[in-house]
């Protein structure tokens, strides 16, 4: 079973994040930010990775804290359910439209952590959520879980569907890319011999 749980306390947050790479997309999300809830949600539905977060944080100061911590803890779950990824199809990529939006989301699951983030939002928040914070959430999941990740907004007008283009196209990327390659099972998937350097 490729399953992980990570449990992060700081003086700022307190979260715990489960992850099953061959779930189903279940998801039981609690952040106590309802957009952010929203993402996290339809990530684990269309990537079809069981997910499970619990996260308590300094939401009277603002959302920044709870979401990257969020966005650390989900990575380093990803990374050890993932194990040595041996077997994996390793690269992925797509366009997800999203009404008027289109954006490209492409990973590679390379143990070399990069992110290229482009997407510009018309308004300053969606709610009360900071449409900074998308990137910030990308950035930190990135991070921690050793992936390359480019994703950009190629056109769209409405702040929420850009953020969702985004975030389901990373979902989709993922549920490609942590996908078994059945012609290559038990190997890893680098002339290397090993992935993350």
């Amino acid at each position: 079973m490729r399953t992980a749980t990570i449990k992060r306390k700081t003086k700022e947050t307190d979260i715990e994040v489960s992850v099953n790479l061959d779930g189903t997309g279940v998801a039981n999300i609690a952040t106590g930010i309802g957009f952010f809830d929203h993402m996290l949600d339809l990530l684990a539905r269309h990537s079809r990775i069981d997910l499970t977060v619990k996260a308590v944080g300094d939401l009277h100061i603002d959302h920044h804290h709870t979401t990257e911590d969020t966005g650390i803890a989900l990575g380093q779950a990803v990374k050890q359910a993932l194990g040595n990824m041996a077997g994996i199809t390793r690269y992925a990529g797509i366009h997800m439209p999203m009404d008027e939006t289109l954006s490209r989301v492409v990973i590679d699951i390379s143990g070399r952590p990069f992110l290229v983030f482009k997407a510009d939002f018309p308004r300053d928040k969606i709610g009360e959520f900071d449409t900074e914070l998308v990137r910030e959430w990308f950035q930190a999941f990135a991070m921690n879980a050793g992936v390359t990740l480019h994703v950009e907004t190629l056109y769209g007008d409405n702040s929420h569907h850009i953020a969702e283009s985004c975030f389901k196209g990373l979902a989709r990327a993922l549920r490609a890319a942590v996908a078994i390659d059945p012609k290559a099972v038990g190997e890893i998937p680098s002339t290397k011999g090993s992935l993350g350097g």
